[in-house]
């Protein structure tokens, strides 16, 4: 019997995994990854949303697979959809199970920016209000609350403008220079950046999960002491940010999933060519020909150099 795709793509196996959906239109696909090399194990496509049961049998496929080949599973990346943790758990037991470190600061980052944009608007608020047309020279009190007026709608301006200098993570010196010029006088504001700072160094690589598991603690107590912020920052109590934290002990283990975009990145370039016109074969059929393709990529290269050999051998 031949050589299999997947006897192909375990053959180099790194032990760690990836596991997402794309949606494509009406249609589900789920693919599980190498999450170091960006090869696809296996795929399977669903003309509805996935359930728990589809997870565990598509899991279970994954599993039968390495267990057939005698190859372990070091640890595996997921988004923080809810459809995983139960079948991870019953499938694999306890393997190290990570959720996506990018979904999880972008929600956090949102956050922020959500807060600035709340503090726009208090500020909006807080603008005098003014009567119809010019004050005269006279109206020193009118022509005051103009010239405040203006300051506030020129600082709204500036935060509006300048709004990524709250989540950029490493600023310039001109760049930390204009956010004290925007912040000043309101430090409230600038308790903004020094939360999106601690966030960041909670996804520091140089400490271990306990050592950032401590940070988070000190952050969300913190963060609980600013009652002006609200709602907008509650992603930081959520339990996915402890899961995304597990990498840290791990340093093989990748801190995202997107290796499932870059091993769908042909199927991506194709998309606006091919699957206009979308149907449940049509993408099987697809991603079994880009999973061939790519297996077959290193034999073709080798059939290209020796060509290009015999090419100048024989000139």
């Amino acid at each position: 019997m031949g050589r299999t795709f997947l006897d192909w793509a375990l053959e180099t196996f790194s032990g760690y995994v990836a596991v997402d959906e794309l949606s494509e239109g009406p249609y589900c696909v789920l693919s599980a990854v190498d999450n170091r090399q960006d090869k696809r194990l296996l795929y399977e496509v669903l003309d509805h949303d996935p359930c728990h049961d589809e997870i565990d049998a598509f899991l279970g496929r994954l599993k039968a697979a390495l267990d057939e080949r005698n190859v372990a599973l070091k640890g595996i990346t997921t988004d923080g959809s809810a459809l995983y943790p139960e079948p991870i758990r019953t499938v694999f037991g306890a393997v190290p199970h990570q959720l996506c470190t990018f979904q999880v600061i972008k929600e956090l980052t949102k956050g922020i920016v959500r807060a600035v944009a709340s503090e726009r608007k208090r500020l909006a608020t807080s603008k005098p209000k003014l009567q119809r047309g010019r004050p005269s020279s006279k109206e020193k009190a009118a022509r005051r609350l103009v010239r405040k007026s203006t300051s506030i709608q020129e600082t709204i301006s500036d935060v509006f403008q300048d709004r990524f200098l709250f989540v950029t993570r490493h600023l310039t010196r001109s760049e930390r220079k204009r956010l004290l010029s925007i912040t000043r006088g309101l430090p409230h504001r600038r308790k903004l950046r020094e939360i999106m700072e601690h966030i960041s160094a909670l996804f520091d690589r140089r400490c271990r999960t306990q050592t950032a598991l401590g940070k988070l603690r000190q952050l969300r107590h913190w963060v609980k002491r600013f009652t002006w912020i609200g709602n907008t920052l509650q992603k930081v109590f959520s339990p996915h940010l402890e899961k995304a934290l597990t990498f840290l002990d791990d340093k093989l283990l990748p801190a995202t999933s997107n290796a499932v975009e870059r091993g769908n990145r042909r199927h991506r370039k194709r998309q606006k060519s091919v699957y206009r016109v979308r149907s449940k074969a049509c993408l099987e059929g697809r991603i079994a020909l880009d999973m061939i393709r790519e297996s077959r990529a290193e034999d073709r290269d080798h059939t290209t150099q020796a060509l290009h050999q015999a090419r100048r051998g024989a000139t």
